[in-house]
């Protein structure tokens, strides 16, 4: 019988000295967790759920069989790592706050923002640099869209489109990803000044994409989706949309080290809205935390997805800005490292804030005992 082991924050605390030293600090983040829930599955089935204060977890995975220990101990160290900058070009993107990633598509059937700035580089490059002045970390620049039902894209012409856009920005010195699943796409991008993959295939979509990246030292943003190349969407049946999750980005994690990628060098991301349903997107929201155990960075991205209109009256995916703004002071509550949005400036604003009421709650040293 396949058995596997997990551990899940269920407890955040508002600092460590709040809890007299008795929290961990979530992936160098200014978020920090106090009590974990120690999960064992056996056959798909969850069997065991512990729940234990910090000082408690180590000798709980002291007491496991040897090999789930093993790999309990390698999340409970994952937990607390911290991540190192990630270089783009003359740019160093700290990950010990979160950073917010501008979308900036090129395509003409994105959900949100299709066709306006598609064969409009004045405006793309406008948009961009608006993002940037308005505090963006990096700009995201993709050519195809991968919404439900999209219609597949040309590689010869999704290059076309992103690569002159990324060319201006890399001229100006700016931080750039592109988001791609195809190898061709992705070298022309790199050639032409961006920085960081980011592949919602998680690197499944072309098989050359890992041997690219490897050579690049690149890093790459690695998402899950449950569908193959065809349909990204297709084929979401979960046992336990947490766990499923889980194991799926450990497993393409892995993937990518056996494929020579850097470990530093490897960030993830949950999939929100990618062959899920409403309640298995909230779900992995309020699990967030858990996904620091993997070691790698987290990327969120939820911006006006369709969840948030099936939340708030059905409303069109322009008007959801404030349900974008929840989300994402949602995932910088579980200690997410970026961001991805479309509505820059509020979303900076608001991180802003956030930062500043941890800035306070980390320094607030009255909660001390002489």
């Amino acid at each position: 019988m396949a058995e596997t082991v997990y551990i899940r924050p269920i407890a955040l605390a508002e600092s460590p000295q709040s809890e007299e030293g008795g929290a961990i600090r979530l992936g160098g983040s200014m978020v920090w967790a106090s009590r974990f829930a120690l999960i064992r599955r056996r056959d798909g089935r969850i069997v065991s759920r512990d729940r234990l204060g910090a000082r408690d977890v180590p000798g709980a995975i002291a007491a496991l069989p040897e090999a789930l220990a093993a790999e309990a101990l390698a999340q409970w160290q994952d937990l607390a790592r911290t991540h190192a900058p990630i270089a783009c070009g003359a740019r160093m993107l700290r990950l010990d706050q979160p950073l917010v990633m501008g979308i900036l598509n090129v395509t003409p059937d994105s959900f949100s923002d299709g066709g306006k700035f598609l064969d409009k580089p004045d405006a793309a490059l406008e948009h961009a640099h608006a993002m940037l002045e308005a505090g963006a970390a990096l700009i995201d620049v993709g050519g195809e869209s991968t919404r439900p039902g999209a219609a597949a894209v040309w590689e010869g012409d999704e290059e076309r489109r992103v690569v002159p856009v990324i060319a201006a920005l890399a001229a100006a010195g700016a931080a750039i990803s592109i988001d791609s699943r195809r190898a061709s796409v992705i070298g022309a991008a790199l050639r032409a000044g961006a920085h960081i993959v980011n592949d919602v295939s998680a690197l499944r979509h072309d098989p050359r994409t890992a041997a690219l990246v490897a050579q690049s030292g690149a890093p790459v943003v690695l998402m899950h989706a449950p569908g193959d190349a065809g349909d990204l969407h297709a084929d979401g049946v979960y046992r336990d949309v947490v766990l499923d999750v889980f194991d799926a980005l450990r497993e393409r994690r892995d993937a990518a080290l056996a494929a020579g990628i850097a470990r530093n060098r490897i960030l993830l991301d949950p999939g929100i809205g990618f062959g899920k349903t409403l309640a298995e997107n909230l779900l992995l929201i309020n699990a967030l935390p858990m996904f620091h155990g993997l070691g790698q960075p987290i990327l969120f991205a939820a911006s006006r997805k369709r969840m948030i209109g099936a939340l708030a009256g059905e409303i069109p995916a322009h008007k959801r800005m404030p349900g974008s703004l929840t989300l994402a002071l949602r995932a910088a509550d579980a200690g997410a490292h970026m961001v991805r949005v479309h509505d820059v400036p509020e979303t900076v604003q608001a991180l802003q804030v956030w930062r500043g009421l941890r800035d306070a709650a980390l320094t607030d040293f009255s909660q001390l005992v002489d």
